[in-house]
């Protein structure tokens, strides 16, 4: 079992960038999840769900983040980078940390209807698969729920 990282300072600054992704997700209806990929203390990536605006089932934050980390470092391996998300990663994004060997994951809020990183699942932390994700969690936790519980409360009323 890989244990928890101690929190870091720099989380609450790098999660507030996150945030800000996630609120950019808010201008095309996505769900507001948002990641950004740190390398050497520099933030190479940073995207937010696109999954409503490109009609993409993959283009989770977390997904594209990934991606973009490995454009810019020309390799697909992580291993020396940390990825900060707002939302605890589902089984799909979990899957492709753990298939990127990254190094470390940092998320603010849990989820305990999809979570695959400690709530319902723990993918990054599987002594069945070829790489375990050091994971540090709850950084900034109610600012990353609040965001959720605030969209999702208005698609209710909406209907959305």
């Amino acid at each position: 079992m890989v244990e928890p990282v101690p929190r870091d300072p720099e989380h609450d600054s790098w999660m507030g960038l996150a945030l800000i992704e996630a609120q950019a997700a808010l201008a095309h209806d996505d769900v507001p999840v948002g990641a950004v990929v740190i390398r050497s203390g520099e933030v190479i990536a940073a995207r937010h769900n696109e999954r409503e605006l490109t009609g993409d089932p993959t283009a989770h934050a977390e997904v594209l983040a990934l991606r973009d980390a490995a454009a810019v470092i020309g390799h697909w391996r992580l291993d020396d980078c940390t990825l900060v998300v707002t939302l605890e990663p589902c089984a799909m994004c979990a899957g492709a940390m753990v298939n990127a060997r990254l190094g470390h994951l940092v998320y603010g809020a849990t989820d305990p209807k999809a979570g695959a990183a400690g709530s319902c699942f723990d993918l990054v932390d599987s002594p069945t698969l070829n790489h375990r994700v050091p994971r540090t969690v709850a950084v900034r936790s109610d600012e990353c729920s609040s965001i959720l519980r605030e969209f999702f409360a208005v698609r209710r009323r909406t209907g959305g």
